[in-house]
């Protein structure tokens, strides 16, 4: 099991940028493909992004990229998302998630892929 802590979330203007963190404890962090999953009121829990083991794989719900970047950094135990060109439609609770991978090139999309979740962070997006 590994625990999962998420910061860098906060009330932003439409427009700006944001990254946030997801600090991991426990167990080998770069045994773990990791991700990143938003769900806003009264919404589901959904996809926005994925990585690998290695960072060298990633995934993302927009097929062309789209303004966010997931990445990590297996020295500091951290994955993170940089959320460019924010949208209110983004609002959201953001929480990431881990996956044991058995293979260094594997990402995963699905929930239920996923064993361990942090608490997650607020980003509200207004004017």
């Amino acid at each position: 099991q590994v625990q999962l802590v998420e910061s860098g979330g906060g009330l932003v203007q439409p427009g700006d940028s944001l990254r946030l963190s997801c600090a991991a404890a426990g167990r080998t962090f770069s045994s773990y493909a990791m991700g990143w999953f938003r769900q806003a009121p009264e919404k589901e829990r959904e996809f926005v992004a994925a990585i690998s083991r290695s960072g060298l794989i990633t995934s993302y719900v927009d097929p062309v990229n789209g303004p966010f970047t997931i990445s990590r950094d297996n020295a500091k135990n951290t994955v993170y998302l940089q959320m460019d060109r924010l949208k209110p439609e983004d609002t959201a609770i953001y929480y990431c998630a881990a996956a044991e991978a058995a293979f260094g090139s594997r990402v995963y999309t699905r929930l239920n892929d996923y064993a361990d979740w942090g608490q997650g962070t607020q980003v509200t997006v207004s004017s």
